[in-house]
C-alpha cells in the first residue's frame, strides 16, 4: 500500500532514510512518497478504466501545489472546494475544463471568478446558490455547467464529521426538491443543469453505503429520463477509505467491480473526486521525543509535532499507527513500555496516539506517524503561534523541498 519500510532497521520512504531526511529538514516534518501518490492514483484509473471516468483528486486532502501538479502531470483534474483552492488549482496548469467545484458556502466572488475561468461544473448544494450561479452567469454572458448534489439520506459507517449522504448533513439537496430543479430548469437560462453529484463521506471501507446511495441516485436518473430530463454527468464523489491501523478496506479494484454494474445504468459520464485514497498513505509525518515523562499513573512521549501539525486524532479521534525510525532488532518483553504519544500543546486534547508500545523509547529519538498524506498537512495551523512545518517529497533517491518550513517572522507577516 505504501513505499514506506525498514532497511537494516531503519525506516525509508522509497529509496532515502527517514533519518537523514530529519537531520538535513529538521522535525516535524511531512515526508510524501511520489511512487505511492502517483501508483494509487493510476490503481483507480485502472480499475474504472472500462468507463473512463474524469478522475479530480480532492484538493482538500492535500492542496500542496506540487503534489497536485504531479497528479495534473498524470491526467488528474482537481477537486476543489474555495477560491484559494481554485488560485492554486490553476497554477498547477490543469485544463479548466477538469475543475469541479464543490462546497456549501461559495461566495458571489468565488463563484464569478471560476465562472471566468471557465470550470467545468459546480456541484450545488443549495436552491439560493443555484439562483446566484444564474445570476452572476447571467452578468457574464457566460452559460455554465452546473450539477445538483443530491443527498441521498445513506448512512456510512465512519465518524459522525466525516459522513455527508445522510438527512441530518448539511449537504445536498433532497430528491423531490432536486427533481423541481430539473423538471423547471428552463427558469435557470445561463444554466445548463446536466449533471448530479453525490459524495456519502470519507474513510468508507465498504462497498455497501456507495451501492445503496448510487442505486438510489441511478434510479433518480433514470426517472428524470422518463420525464424527458436526460443527465449526461454523474458524479459519484470520492470517500474510499484507506489502511491506518486495522482496517481491511476494499481496494480499488474490488470497489470498481461491486458499483460498475450500477453505475452503467445511469448511462452518463462519470466523474470521481479521490483524495485520501490517492494521497493518504503517500505521505508521513517525522517527530522527534523531546521529553520522556512518567507519573504514577501514565508513561509520555512528549514530542515536538502537535494537534496543530496533525489534527485528525484530537478532531476525529482517529488512529494513526506510529514507528520508530530506529527499529530494534529484538524483542524482550520486559522492555517494552506503553506511552501516550503528545505534543507541546496547551490542550489536554493534543495527542498523536495513546497507549502505544515501543521497545526502549528515548529521548531524541525519531518517531514516525503513518497514513498522514491526506488531512495532515492541509488542516494544520499556526495555533501556539507555532510555524507551519516543512514538506518533501520523495521520488527513488531523490529529493524535493516542496514547502520551506515557515519562520517566526512569517507569523506576523499579515499582521497590523
Amino acid at each position: 500500500m505504501h513505499d514506506f519500510n525498514y532497511k537494516h532497521n531503519n525506516l525509508y520512504c522509497e529509496s532515502v532514510s527517514i533519518e537523514e531526511l530529519a537531520g538535513k529538514y529538521g522535525t516535524p516534518l511531512y515526508v510524501y512518497s511520489r511512487n505511492t501518490l502517483i501508483s494509487h492514483y493510476r490503481k483507480i484509473k485502472e480499475a474504472f478504466s472500462a468507463i473512463n471516468p474524469l478522475i479530480c483528486f480532492s484538493m482538500k486532502a492535500n492542496s500542496n501545489f506540487s503534489i497536485c501538479k504531479a497528479l495534473v502531470k498524470e491526467g488528474a483534474g482537481l477537486d476543489i472546494v474555495s477560491g484559494g483552492e481554485l488560485y492554486r488549482a490553476l497554477k498547477t496548469g490543469v485544463a479548466s475544463k477538469k475543475i469541479v467545484y464543490a462546497g456549501v458556502g461559495k461566495t458571489e466572488k468565488e463563484i464569478e471568478i471560476a465562472i471566468r475561468h471557465h470550470i467545468f461544473f459546480f456541484n450545488v448544494e443549495s436552491i439560493p446558490e443555484l439562483e446566484l450561479i444564474n445570476k452572476v452567469a447571467a452578468r457574464l454572458g457566460i452559460q455554465q455547467k452546473v450539477a445538483i448534489r443530491i443527498n441521498p439520506d445513506v448512512k456510512a459507517s465512519t465518524h459522525k464529521y466525516i459522513t455527508t449522504g445522510h438527512g441530518e448533513n448539511k449537504f445536498g439537496i433532497d430528491f423531490e426538491t432536486a427533481r423541481k430543479i430539473f423538471l423547471e430548469r428552463n427558469r435557470y437560462k445561463n444554466l445548463s443543469i446536466s449533471g448530479i453529484h453525490m459524495h456519502i463521506g470519507s474513510q468508507i471501507v465498504e462497498a455497501g453505503p456507495f451501492i445503496r446511495a448510487m442505486e438510489r441516485v441511478v434510479d433518480f436518473i433514470r426517472d428524470l429520463e422518463s420525464h424527458g430530463a436526460g443527465v449526461r454527468w454523474l458524479n459519484i464523489g470520492g470517500g474510499l477509505g484507506i489502511i491506518y491501523s486495522e482496517e481491511r478496506p476494499q481496494t480499488a479494484k474490488e470497489y470498481a467491480k461491486a458499483v460498475l454494474p450500477v453505475l452503467k445504468k445511469a448511462k452518463a459520464n462519470i466523474i470521481m473526486e479521490p483524495g485520501r485514497f490517492i494521497a493518504g498513505n503517500a505521505g508521513v509525518l517525522v517527530t522527534k521525543v523531546q521529553y520522556i515523562k512518567e507519573t504514577p499513573r501514565k508513561k509520555f512521549a512528549i514530542v515536538d509535532a502537535g494537534m496543530n501539525d496533525l489534527i485528525r486524532p484530537n478532531l476525529y479521534g482517529a488512529y494513526h499507527e506510529i514507528l520508530p525510525v530506529k527499529s530494534c532488532s529484538y524483542s524482550n518483553s520486559e522492555e517494552i513500555k506503553i506511552f501516550d504519544v503528545v505534543g507541546p500543546i496547551c490542550e489536554s486534547g493534543d495527542f498523536l496516539g495513546k497507549d502505544r508500545k515501543f521497545i526502549g523509547l528515548k529521548e531524541g529519538d525519531l518517531l514516525s506517524v503513518m497514513g498522514a498524506g491526506a488531512y495532515g498537512f492541509s488542516m494544520s495551523s499556526n495555533y501556539n503561534s507555532r510555524p507551519r512545518v516543512s514538506e518533501v517529497m520523495v521520488d527513488g533517491s531523490k529529493v524535493k523541498l516542496i514547502r520551506s518550513r515557515e519562520t517566526y517572522e512569517d507569523l506576523i507577516r499579515t499582521e497590523l
